[in-house]
């Protein structure tokens, strides 16, 4: 019976340790760099209604990717990029709706600066020398993430003047800092599509517009000399009907996601449901950080080779 017991006991041992090396084995070959390109109001549907976006198209085939990538309720921008970068709901996070500018909610924890924690500010601190940048257009971006643990910020709105908002100065600082982990967050097609309309054809134009500045990233990777210790991740907070969004209709709620580079799948469609907290996830599991307890986002793992 002990002798029974015994070997059961180093069956299972060693069943954890091989699963452990595996788990290591896998972390070994995760990328250095992260670069989170967000497109404000990109629908799934304008993919599947066959918006021209070549270097969208070219991610998705070279890399791992879903068109049901499923936002929070409200599908509305400040609480899904909360979600997105903070690994939880507005029930936890406390960004509750468009526009929220501080929690409305009291969180469970906080970070060191008070807020719930995102993944710029766990990564910064796990790492102090990380280069860590964060770009983006519309105002309300500031609130839903602590600024106060990036290398780099910039808030930047198209303008006559300045009509690419953020893609030069980010294609800059990629090529200069060579940042661990960065996040550029565009305006449109939001903008499009609330004067305009989703799915119109100046919303489709527009969308064309954005996939040119996608490639302009990524021409940027590849002249930092880091594309080959790089995962590019494209995502977007909501998608949107008429001319608004924030209701439960599966053209408000459901956005492409997408991962490209080192280690990724290849032409993998991801199999699971997936949410806009899970982002924050898979992000925080290929930089080798540990996520709180108090986040309900799960690494979309199948995407790894």
């Amino acid at each position: 019976m002990r002798k029974a017991t015994y070997l059961l006991a180093a069956a299972l041992c060693s069943l954890c340790l091989l699963a452990e090396s595996q788990v290591a084995a896998a972390k070994k070959g995760m990328p250095k760099h992260v670069i989170i390109v967000g497109f404000d109001g990109l629908s799934a549907r304008s993919i599947t209604d066959g918006a021209n976006m070549p270097n969208l198209r070219k991610l998705m085939s070279e890399g791992s990717y879903t068109l049901k990538q499923r936002s929070i309720l409200p599908s509305s921008s400040a609480c899904n990029w909360a979600s997105m970068f903070k690994g939880a709901g507005p029930e936890l996070h406390g960004f509750t709706n468009w526009g929220t500018q501080k929690p409305e909610v009291q969180p469970p924890i906080a970070n060191r600066n008070g807020q719930f924690p995102a993944i710029f500010d766990l990564y910064r601190e796990k790492s102090a020398a990380a280069e860590i940048g964060y770009l983006y257009e519309w105002g309300g971006m500031r609130y839903v993430v602590d600024t106060l643990a990036m290398s780099y910020k910039l808030h930047a709105e198209p303008n006559d003047a300045n009509p690419e908002g953020i893609l030069n100065s980010g294609v800059s600082y990629i090529k200069e800092k060579k940042p661990n982990l960065c996040a550029l967050i565009f305006h449109e097609p939001d903008g499009v599509g609330h004067s305009i309309g989703w799915s119109s054809p100046a919303y489709m134009a527009k969308v064309t517009v954005l996939d040119s500045y996608l490639g302009k990233v990524i021409t940027a990777v590849k002249e930092a000399g880091i594309m080959d210790e790089t995962v590019i991740v494209v995502v977007a907070d909501h998608g949107g009907v008429n001319k608004g969004h924030g209701g439960t209709s599966m053209n408000e709620m459901q956005t492409p996601l997408v991962f490209f580079g080192k280690g990724i799948k290849r032409n993998f469609q991801i199999p699971e449901s997936t949410m806009v907290y899970d982002v924050a996830a898979t992000v925080a599991y290929m930089l080798k950080v540990q996520q709180p307890q108090a986040w309900i986002a799960r690494p979309i793992t199948s995407i790894f080779e």
